[in-house]
This record gives C-alpha cells, sequence and structure tokens, in this order.
C-alpha cells in the first residue's frame, strides 16, 4: 500500500514538473514574440521617424525675368546648390500662375537639397567638405532648420527623395479599397446568408464550402495571377488601376468575409429563429428582422479585418500593374494609380539611402491605418453587440 502512494506521489510530481515547464515554455513564447514585436517597432519608429522632418533652406528669391528662363539665378550663388532642384524647377510655373510676383525679391523657405537633409540627420550623405561648412554656418545663423514635412503628406513619388510623398498612393488606396468593399461585402455576405439560412445540405453545398475555405489558404499572388487573367486579358480592364485592383483583391476577401459571416450567423441561437417562426415569420423575414441583425457585430468585424488584410497585400497588386511611377493624385477608378504597400516596395529598391526613411515612413503610415482599422472593427462589434 505504502508503494503504491508513493508510485502516486511520484505520477503527481512528475505531472506538476510537467504542467510548470509548459507553462514556462509558452510564457517564453510570449515573452520573446513580445521582444520581436518590441524590436520591429523601435526599427520603425527610428528609421521612419525623421521621414516626418525635411531640411529647408532661408534664401533670397528673385523673381526676376531671367528666373523665368534660367531658374537657378532665381537664387543666390552660395546656396544654389543646397536647394532641391524639385523646388528650382517650379519657379518658373509659378511666375507663370501669378504674374505679380514678377519682379518680386524676397526670403522664403524652400526645400533643401537630399543630401542636405540628410546631413542634418546625421545619416551617410554625398556633400563635399565646402558644402557642409556652408550648411553648418547657415545654420548657426539659423537659415537651415529641420520642419515638419508636410511634402510626405501632399505630394506623390519622385526621383528626388525630398519630393517624395505618399499623397497619390493614399489616394490610390482609397480608390481601391472603395471598389473592394462595393463588390467583396454585399457579394460575400449574400453568399454566407443563402449557404447558411437557405441551401440545402448536400452535396454541391458541400463541395462548395470546401471550395470557400481552400481559396481563403492560397497564396494571394494567386489571386493576382486570375486578375491578370480574367479582368485585363479577357474583360479588358485598364492595366494599373484602381478598378482593376480593387476586383482582384476582392476576389481574395471574399472567402474571408464568407466565412467569418457564416460564423457570426452560426453564433445566433436557434430559439431566436424557432420564436420567429412560432409567429408565423417566413424563413426570409426570420433572416433579415432577427437572424441578421444579431449577427452583424461578427459580419462587421470580419469584414474590416478582411479589408485590412487586402489593404496590406502587395502581391497581387503587383501582378496586375499597380506599380507605377504616379507623382501625380489619380482622379479616376480607371486612371493608373498605386497604393500605399506597392509604393513602400517601390521606395525600398531605389539606391539612394534618402529613400530608406521614406519606406519607413510608409510603413509607420500604412501600419497606423491598419490598427485604426481593427480598432474601428472591435468598437463596432461591442457597439452593435450593446445595441442587440
Amino acid at each position: 500500500m505504502s508503494q503504491s502512494f508513493d508510485d502516486i506521489s511520484a505520477q503527481l510530481r512528475k505531472r506538476h514538473r510537467k504542467s510548470a515547464r509548459l507553462k514556462w515554455f509558452s510564457m517564453g513564447a510570449l515573452g520573446l514574440a513580445g521582444l520581436f514585436l518590441v524590436l520591429f517597432f523601435t526599427d520603425m519608429l527610428n528609421k521612419g521617424l525623421p521621414a516626418f522632418q525635411q531640411a529647408q533652406i532661408q534664401v533670397q528669391v528673385d523673381y526676376s525675368e531671367q528666373a523665368s528662363q534660367i531658374p537657378l539665378a532665381a537664387v543666390e550663388e552660395e546656396v544654389r546648390d543646397l536647394v532641391s532642384r524639385g523646388f528650382l524647377r517650379t519657379i518658373p510655373l509659378r511666375m507663370k500662375n501669378d504674374p505679380e510676383l514678377l519682379g518680386v525679391q524676397r526670403s522664403e523657405w524652400v526645400l533643401a537639397d537630399g543630401q542636405v537633409d540628410q546631413y542634418l540627420k546625421g545619416h551617410a550623405n554625398k556633400l563635399r567638405d565646402d558644402a557642409r561648412e556652408r550648411v553648418d554656418r547657415l545654420a548657426a545663423e539659423g537659415r537651415v532648420a529641420l520642419k515638419f514635412n508636410t511634402t510626405f503628406f501632399t505630394r506623390g513619388d519622385s526621383k528626388m527623395p525630398e519630393l517624395a510623398g505618399i499623397m497619390s498612393a493614399a489616394v490610390g488606396t482609397v480608390m481601391t479599397m472603395l471598389v473592394t468593399l462595393a463588390i467583396a461585402f454585399p457579394i460575400g455576405v449574400m453568399t454566407a446568408l443563402y449557404l447558411e439560412e437557405f441551401a440545402p445540405d448536400n452535396r454541391l453545398t458541400q463541395i462548395i464550402e470546401i471550395n470557400i475555405n481552400n481559396l481563403a489558404a492560397i497564396p494571394s499572388i494567386l489571386f493576382g495571377l486570375l486578375g491578370l487573367a480574367i479582368f485585363i486579358n479577357f474583360f479588358g480592364v485598364p492595366r494599373s488601376t484602381p478598378l482593376v485592383g480593387g476586383m482582384t483583391l476582392a476576389l481574395m476577401t471574399l472567402p474571408v468575409i464568407i466565412i467569418s459571416t457564416r460564423t457570426a450567423l452560426r453564433s445566433v441561437p436557434d430559439s431566436i429563429r424557432h420564436a420567429a417562426f412560432g409567429v408565423g415569420c417566413s424563413r426570409w423575414q426570420v433572416v433579415r428582422d432577427h437572424v441578421l441583425p444579431l449577427a452583424m457585430p461578427g459580419i462587421m468585424t470580419g469584414s474590416i479585418i478582411g479589408l485590412a488584410q487586402a489593404m496590406g497585400e502587395t502581391a497581387p497588386l503587383i501582378i496586375v500593374g499597380m506599380v507605377a511611377f504616379i507623382p501625380d493624385v489619380g482622379a479616376s477608378f480607371t486612371q493608373a494609380a498605386t497604393v500605399l504597400p506597392a509604393q513602400v516596395f517601390t521606395w525600398s529598391g531605389e539606391p539612394d539611402r534618402a529613400f530608406i526613411e521614406k519606406t519607413a515612413g510608409g510603413i509607420l503610415v500604412l501600419l497606423t491605418i491598419l490598427i485604426f482599422l481593427n480598432a474601428t472593427a472591435v468598437i463596432l462589434r461591442k457597439k452593435f453587440e450593446r445595441r442587440w
């Protein structure tokens, strides 16, 4: 009897040790994941925050007749090589749009060259020694400073890093997501409603369900190939446009919305349906007035998360050509456009070191939008839960 008791005690101690090891392994994995997340955000913040500042120089701009022909003549010779070429190119256009500038001489804060910007931020640069001395002297005089980079949020892409911005990519992203939402949400919800509430349980519906689950797991680049083959090659939809990009992402988002909607519908108790049938409601009335409102929190949450996932996709959009150089904001769903992930991908391949911070800054903007969308999904779910 004593031997049996000792064996049981030994087994219990062994189980407790295994449980303790599992607990520590789980806590270690959680801590390691948190460490990687902290390192990721720290690296992105260190590299991306400088993108929100841009070097500017205070110079005397002479809007003379000569400046309209030779923009370099508009600024003093001492700082000509320190001023952004993009600003110099805009001088004739500004004089053409505002004739009152002709003959005016005034002091302005203008964009500095990208190498000056990198020098002020302590990064590697290609400035000559004499140019660095002039920058230091101008900074001591208060004529060179790092200011908030409004250009980053108000301009499109550019080959000059000091002029590159995310405005065109942001507008393209919004237009693409509108197309995706307009196609994927109604089709996905109605498909889920039919499969869950109306379709008979037979071999055909089982095959459809299996295919939907498989579509949710295939690589996203295959949806890009499908969009290229169907929408561009077969239907002739313009390439590199928000229309074809949104339609391609809608194909990818549909399985996610269908699965999340079906899960939300299944969470509604059957007693709700039975009670509605008991008072004489038709099946459509039961679904419309009772089941769908109660399932709406889950439907909204799944749909927003699906759209957030689609917003972060790059591979399918590369296949349909949405990595074009877009310096201006598009005004139509059928004009060439790009999106934030594709813009970040393009900047990451640029040889100029200044584009590294642009890449990290674009990632920070994209992460902020994705966090906002996920937070919106949680808030909407809580709101609908309280309401119903």
